[in-house]
């Protein structure tokens, strides 16, 4: 067979991913924070780019053609200062009374008293600014500088500090701290664990919830304030964490109680004692700051209809730079100049059309969100309706991905409160009355449910089942059990209480 060359036409359609339309999709997809980054990036590498302020013009004066300065009535005030011979700089700092200049800021050169004088006095210490609140490092370390302890043990002190998580739990093991510090024997390890112990908060440096409230409860013990009664308690609470963990955890009330030789009543006290305890005694020193969220779209109800208003700010008004422009069209500059000045034109008309595009089309998005959630937004959350990301596309004429990218990392606010736009999109579960009804709702109902129930006896995921069912909520117990533990929910065996 021989090989030859021919040519052939195909006619073919493909999408080809242009610089711009990656420009448009990456930025659509990004937050209202991110936006502004990005902007910021672009134009400090595009000088084309320029911020449109409002309120700010460019003032040009102009001198007239007709007017010549060596004409003018030497008379005039203009024509007197223009011949009046400027000092030297010698006559000038002559002139200046530096005594009356710097005298607002001499403590004693004022007869009527201070004015702005500065002292050390006024001036607050840096030491008593308070910047952040200290975390749970920067309190025990305070502490250990306080505690008298042999100096050989602080770099295993240290380490254990530093090795502690959020929650205040040692992570690290025996052998590790021996290492890390250069410790001889596990007693030394012990020693300095017992150190750590001692400070503030009780239950510090365990290394797992039951030593953490045995330490807690033996600072208890020995606690001067605590009298002979509640002493008692707690030392039979004692060996109710030591001896009988498994059965406290699942709440085999029937055998503790056998193991103590009482009846099952008379261990509310030692329940009493043990909900005052601090199961994660570190995180009462976390330094987590809240950040207020600031949402991309408004939503406010005004005579009736629901009105859409974009965030926009902090987002600069883009427009392109006159003076480049001028030099552009003008032809002033040599060709390699104004093919980069063509270059970076093109690319900051597509920035400000890509950005352009993504605030219409969050638009869009949001006015399809607004039309199909409108019960919610006038009767709460009970009305809110099934939806998915396919029908908002079909509604404003977008692909499905291209709604994703819109709804992600974004916020709404409504007269029902502030949620992502995500949050209006989920999946529907069957009912009687031949509409979907919203998992959120659902969900909401079964958190409702467990809230009335009585502690002695707590609704099963069957029992919850058959209740949704009279309702006409069509659910199996396994999505019954899947949407509790969704929300936060534990069982009906660890929500059952006794006491």
């Amino acid at each position: 067979m021989a090989l030859e060359q021919k040519l052939r036409l195909k006619l073919a359609q493909r999408l080809v991913m242009t610089p711009s339309l990656q420009q448009a999709i990456k930025l659509l997809q990004l937050s209202r924070l991110e936006l502004q980054d990005a902007v910021t990036q672009e134009m400090l590498e595009n000088p084309m780019l320029d911020v449109e302020q409002e309120g700010l013009e460019e003032e040009v004066v102009e001198t007239p053609a007709s007017e010549d300065l060596t004409t003018q009535d030497p008379s005039s005030p203009a024509q007197e200062i223009a011949e009046d011979p400027l000092p030297s700089p010698e006559e000038s700092y002559g002139d200046i009374d530096l005594e009356a200049f710097f005298s607002d800021y001499l403590p004693d050169s004022r007869v009527e008293g201070r004015s702005m004088a500065w002292s050390g006095e006024d001036l607050t210490p840096l030491e008593n600014v308070l910047t952040a609140p200290p975390g749970l490092f920067d309190h025990l370390m305070w502490q250990l500088n306080l505690v008298q302890f042999p100096e050989a043990l602080r770099p295993a002190c240290e380490f254990i500090i530093g090795n502690l998580d959020e929650d205040g739990f040692l992570q690290a093991s025996d052998e590790e701290i021996m290492t890390a510090a250069g410790l001889e024997s596990v007693e030394q390890v012990r020693e300095a664990l017992a150190v750590v112990r001692s400070l503030d908060p009780p239950g510090i440096a365990a290394r797992s919830l039951r030593e953490c409230l045995l330490l807690q409860l033996d600072l208890l013990a020995n606690d001067a304030r605590v009298g002979e009664e509640d002493r008692q308690v707690t030392a039979r609470l004692r060996v109710v964490i030591r001896d009988h963990w498994d059965d406290l955890l699942r709440q085999r009330w029937e055998r503790i109680a056998d193991a103590l030789g009482c009846p099952v009543p008379e261990l509310k006290p030692l329940l009493d004692v043990l909900h005052r305890l601090d199961p994660r005694p570190g995180r009462a020193y976390q330094r987590d700051a809240n950040y207020a969220v600031e949402p991309d779209v408004y939503v406010h109800k005004v005579d009736g209809e629901y009105v859409i208003t974009l965030n926009d700010d902090g987002l600069p008004r883009l427009r392109m730079n006159p003076h480049y422009l001028a030099l552009l069209n003008g032809r002033q500059v040599d060709g390699e100049t104004a093919t980069f000045l063509r270059n970076k034109m093109r690319s900051a008309l597509w920035l400000i059309k890509s950005i352009d595009q993504r605030q219409r089309t969050i638009y869009k998005v949001a006015e399809s969100i607004v039309r199909f959630q409108r019960d919610f937004l006038d009767h709460g959350l009970e009305f809110l309706r099934p939806m998915v990301l396919q029908q908002v596309a079909d509604d404003v004429g977008l692909h499905q991905s291209t709604v994703s990218r819109v709804v992600s990392n974004k916020y709404m606010y409504t007269p029902r409160g502030l949620f992502p736009m995500k949050f209006f999109f989920h999946s529907g579960v069957d009912s009687a009355r031949g509409e979907n009804v919203s998992s959120l709702v659902v969900k909401e109902r079964i958190r409702k449910l467990i809230e009335t129930e009585d502690p002695a006896k707590p609704l099963s995921d069957s029992k919850i089942m058959k209740l949704l069912q009279r309702e006409g909520i069509r659910l199996a117990r396994r999505t019954v059990a899947k949407y509790r533990e969704e929300v936060g929910i534990p069982s009906s065996e660890k929500r059952k209480r006794m006491f």
